[in-house]
């Protein structure tokens, strides 16, 4: 048996490639399970509505495929953050939390990735902050009827940047089903702007990580920087991550448009398993 499970951000395929053909490309490059996304759009919010059949042809689909969908980012929640001064904005993003995890319960997500802003268009206060963590400890609560795991992303905003910063929260809510998911390209660019040690902050999650993505990143910019092109050392980001105990990753890219998107899948997966091999001594 793998020793470890490498799975695909969705949107690093064709949005409006169908979801078979997503799971097959995803197989095909390697994978071991597919990253769904719910983003802003009103597109992918709506999926958190998908009827009872929809959702079993979906888990049928996986089993057919050999692909199965294991986490959920739901990066809506920046848009409709959970601290929001606005009371619609913060009444939808807790809707939207709540129905992330009930459909995460019926096709068997393991974790849910909510991005760690208290807000994000808006000015971050003391109020904020209070009503993120008030709504993020009713939110555990739904996940623990569930069975289902939140894990805090740590994004690229003074507010949670980094693992020791996420780790307040979860000491703060105090549920077995609030973890960590970092973010290792936004790790990445942290330390650096606080010249402090990526691998360092990682132990201060340590029994806490869900999983790890996989992002590159350059000092400034967080999105689209190619493989090999950016300062993130993942050869010992991942060395650390495995002595302590995490197994799940997963590689976050962006479809531009290339006509060799499918090349794309396979250079990631094969540059990313190459290093996490190098741990199990293969």
């Amino acid at each position: 048996m793998k020793e470890y499970a490498l799975g695909l951000y969705e949107k690093a395929m064709p949005a409006n490639l169908p979801w078979r053909e997503k799971l097959k490309a995803a197989q095909e490059a390697g994978y071991d399970y597919l990253e769904l996304s719910i983003d802003d759009s009103e597109e992918k919010i709506s999926r958190l509505d998908m009827p009872k059949k929809e959702r079993l042809s979906m888990v049928r689909m996986m089993y057919e495929e050999g692909m199965p969908i294991r986490t959920m980012c739901v990066s809506a929640l920046t848009k409709y953050s959970i601290g929001n001064d606005k009371p619609d904005y913060e009444k939808r993003g807790m809707e939207i939390l709540e129905k992330s995890i009930g459909l995460a319960e019926d096709l068997g997500i393991r974790v849910v990735m909510i991005p760690g802003y208290d807000v994000y268009y808006e000015e971050s206060t003391l109020e904020t902050k209070r009503r993120y963590l008030e709504n993020l400890k009713a939110g555990t609560k739904m996940a623990e009827r569930a069975g289902v795991t939140l894990g805090l992303e740590t994004m690229e905003n003074e507010f949670m940047n980094n693992v020791e910063k996420a780790m307040k929260y979860v000491v703060l809510c105090g549920s077995n089903y609030l973890k960590v998911y970092p973010d290792l390209g936004n790790l990445t660019n942290a330390a650096h702007l606080y010249q402090a040690d990526v691998l360092e902050d990682l132990e201060l999650g340590r029994g806490n990580i869900t999983s790890l993505h996989l992002k590159e990143t350059l000092p400034g910019k967080y999105r689209e920087v190619p493989y090999g092109t950016g300062h993130v050392d993942f050869e010992a980001a991942i060395a650390k991550a495995w002595e302590m105990g995490i197994r799940r990753y997963v590689t976050e890219f962006w479809y531009r448009g290339s006509e060799n998107w499918r090349e794309d899948l396979h250079f990631a997966h094969d540059m990313m398993a190459g290093i996490l091999d190098k741990q199990t001594g293969k």
